[in-house]
């Protein structure tokens, strides 16, 4: 068997540390789950935190559901601009929550440690920057900002207040995540050298057709608050529901779904992100008003850096009705690839040979009989052990424990920083670096034109 062989099987060895195939894999993150434990002491009453949600649609809902399983958190107020989320909310978190359609009137309390924002992408860095001036910790939601130059302002408050903002991408702190990241520093798959990332949706809903309440009407809704500092638009509750199909208030498939997919991979291989972007696709199906691309397709550019070599990526979001759905991330390195998916992570070995080989597709087979014999005669005093007869190790599968929620994980992750005050990985720099090559991808969408991203300085260049 080659050195080379030898030395990436001995690689996978160290990374499966004894782990079968489609095996729990909770013994290899120890050091991961006893960090999250520290959540699971007693706390004193003086040690609650006390949180708001501001926005209680799908994402404030969830978001909610999870914070208040963390120990000592309470939910104590909320904040929409749809009445009928009120009711809601008392319905499924208690009649005590306070409640109001003013975001500012959450931050004047006292008794509000931290707010999630989970609002449409237009209101996030405007109400991130006064919860923090307010000296509120800040769950936001993804993407941290609306428009690229917007990043910085939160970076500032964040910095300024020293108060921990964390973003939403829940993966991010992820144990499937985190193995990953393991794997890819044990180098179990050698230099990387292209991504492949896909997230198609084959419903309705899953191409943000949410349902709209028959009650929609100017009295039940706020809509003048709705739309802040976009362009005036005559009251709409479709687009009031349905925000993510406009470019007014969302972001697109990139916003929504790119940032996940880079939030992942920028954990995994401790990057910083591209250098150069370019994006096309079109609206092909869901032809219902909406001013976003339900397929896109981007070609990004990666530096070499200390972490890992220079790579290529490429990334589809696809809402055309036929798709298969599903989400992959995977990464190709020379020796192998990783699959990253929510529950799970697969390395998939395929060591390159070192040694030619001849035969088959070879230019071997153009040779004469005289120059094949003289040819293999060489062949076999060069290479007396062909390692192209030694098989591919098989794969090897890590999967979450069963009801493993890595939503809750973000969420424990963030209190303990309200707690501890250790920083939070996924912050305000991280959020830009995330969102910042996800709101390119849409500048060279729409502007037809090939982007450059300075990830270190997170600024288009």
């Amino acid at each position: 068997m080659s050195k080379d062989r030898r030395s990436f099987l001995k690689k996978i060895a160290a990374g499966t540390m004894g782990t079968a195939l489609g095996s729990s894999f909770l013994q290899a993150s120890e050091a991961r789950i006893e960090e999250l434990q520290v959540l699971n002491r007693s706390f004193s009453a003086n040690d609650k935190i006390r949180i708001a949600g501001i926005g209680m649609g799908i994402q404030g809902f969830s978001n909610m559901d999870e914070a208040i399983k963390v120990p000592g958190v309470e939910l104590v107020a909320v904040c929409d601009l749809y009445d009928g989320h009120f009711t809601a909310c008392k319905e499924r978190y208690g009649n005590h929550l306070f409640t109001t359609r003013d975001y500012r009137e959450i931050l004047k309390r006292d008794d509000i440690d931290a707010v999630c924002i989970a609002t449409p992408d237009h209101w996030h860095d405007h109400i991130s920057i006064a919860a923090l001036e307010a000296g509120k910790a800040v769950y936001c939601e993804k993407p941290m900002v609306h428009h690229l130059e917007e990043g910085h302002a939160v970076i500032a408050a964040q910095k300024k207040s020293g108060k921990p903002l964390q973003v939403g991408s829940q993966r991010v702190s992820s144990i499937i995540t985190w193995k990953a990241r393991e794997l890819m520093q044990q180098g179990v798959i050698g230099p990387v050298n292209m991504i492949e990332a896909t997230t198609d949706r084959h419903s309705a809903l899953g191409a943000w057709q949410y349902s709209i309440p028959t009650d929609a009407s100017p009295e039940t809704m706020d809509w003048d608050q709705f739309l802040g500092d976009a362009p005036k638009h005559a009251f709409d509750p479709v687009r009031f529901f349905r925000w993510r199909n406009y470019q007014d208030y969302g972001t697109g498939m990139a916003g929504d779904l790119y940032v996940h997919l880079f939030s992942a991979l920028h954990t995994v291989l401790d990057s910083h992100g591209p250098e150069r972007i370019f994006a096309t696709g079109g609206l092909r199906y869901w032809k219902d008003g909406r001013d976003v691309p339900d397929v896109q397709l981007s070609v990004l550019d990666y530096p070499e850096t200390k972490a890992h070599a220079a790579f290529n990526m490429q990334l589809r979001c696809n809402f055309v009705d036929g798709s298969e759905g599903g989400s992959i991330l995977r990464i190709i390195g020379s020796e192998g690839a990783i699959d990253l998916g929510w529950n799970s992570v697969t390395v998939i070995p395929h060591p390159t040979a070192k040694q030619p080989g001849y035969g088959g597709w070879d230019t071997y087979e153009t040779f004469s009989a005289v120059e094949k014999k003289k040819y293999e005669d060489w062949y076999k005093n060069q290479y007396p052990m062909p390692d192209m007869q030694i098989n591919s190790p098989e794969k090897i599968e890590y999967k979450a424990p069963q009801g493993y929620d890595a939503h809750l994980d973000h969420w424990a992750n963030f209190i303990m920083s309200i707690r501890t005050g250790k920083p939070v990985f996924e912050d305000a720099a991280f959020g830009l670096r995330a969102a910042g090559p996800s709101l390119a991808a849409n500048v060279s969408y729409f502007g037809n034109k090939i982007v450059k991203w300075d990830p270190e300085a997170m600024k288009m260049v």
